[in-house]
């Protein structure tokens, strides 16, 4: 493991490849954590990929390093962290890959950086946070799929996430993949990353940011206003569902008017967890982007 220094985060992060390869920053979501590559990362490795694999903040041993810094969660933050990252390690582009709060992180530093990101690899498709949407009802079956959500805009909500944190995460992997047969051993690797000191204050920070029951950072509050404008995605970009996903009912594929340069959506037979359920379909994404973008270092 490694570290790195922004302005705002001390990040975790582990590396793998050559560091002379091309770059591509994974991103984890929620909750998971880097674990979640550990078959993906070795393949892209001997694909000639440097590849970078972060905890986000809030997660595993990543820090803030100031302790008047908000503990935002907001969709800005994920993004704008990504950019700091390649800021810190002198990368120039990347290629960037990630599913849940990764794919929004990755999604959002696409749309609002461009000319920082070769190409994209995002779980779910355009993964950009209609704010205003989500101040009205879903269809009855996706409500009681996001049924933490709605318990973590109240206090109650908290209090279950700092008491019972690993019970309810469980539960989350459970219902978000159905046909994964994970072991004990391979959530309590994940879950050791959810004793951040941060962890929930940044989780119920962002999902009551996303129903519009928090504010956001004021330094971040001119990108939350580009990114209600929903910005298309102009790189490269392979985008991908799992069929048993009961977060995406109905798949992405309408997605497609949001990407304006070459695009792929793609569908796999598995649940939420994609670079954990399918290692090999979302390595396969990664470097056919890579290879679209000619993109080498």
């Amino acid at each position: 493991m490694r570290t790195v220094k922004t302005k705002t985060l001390e990040i975790a992060y582990f590396e793998h490849g050559s560091p002379d390869g091309w770059p591509v920053v994974l991103s984890h979501g929620f909750p998971y954590d880097i674990h979640a590559y550990d078959e993906v990362a070795p393949r892209l490795a001997e694909a000639g990929a440097r590849v970078i694999v972060p905890y986000l903040r809030g997660f595993g041993p990543t820090r803030f390093r100031s302790s008047s810094t908000m503990r935002s969660g907001q969709q800005a933050a994920l993004g704008k962290d990504v950019i700091d990252l390649l800021d810190a390690l002198d990368i120039e582009k990347a290629v960037l890959a990630g599913y849940d709060w990764g794919g929004l992180a990755s999604c959002v530093a696409s749309a609002l950086w461009p000319d920082r990101v070769a190409g994209l690899v995002s779980y779910a498709g355009y993964d950009v946070i209609d704010v205003n949407r989500l101040g009205h009802a879903y269809q009855p079956s996706l409500e009681q799929a996001v049924w933490y959500q709605h318990l973590f805009q109240h206090e109650r909500g908290r209090e279950c996430l700092a008491l019972h944190r690993r019970d309810l995460c469980r539960i989350l992997w459970k219902q978000w993949s159905p046909t994964w047969a994970f072991d004990d051993a391979t959530f309590d690797r994940t879950a050791a990353s959810f004793d951040n000191p941060d962890f929930v204050d940044v989780v119920i920070h962002s999902y009551r940011f996303d129903f519009g029951n928090a504010v956001g950072d004021p330094a971040l509050a001119d990108l939350e206003t580009r990114l209600a404008e929903k910005p298309p995605i102009t790189v490269p970009a392979i985008t991908i569902d799992g069929t048993q996903d009961p977060l995406k009912p109905g798949g992405t594929a309408d997605h497609a008017p949001m990407f304006k340069a070459r695009h792929e959506h793609r569908v796999v037979g598995c649940g939420h967890n994609l670079p954990w359920e399918a290692p090999h379909d979302f390595a396969d994404a990664t470097t056919t982007v890579q290879g679209w973008c000619g993109f080498a270092s």
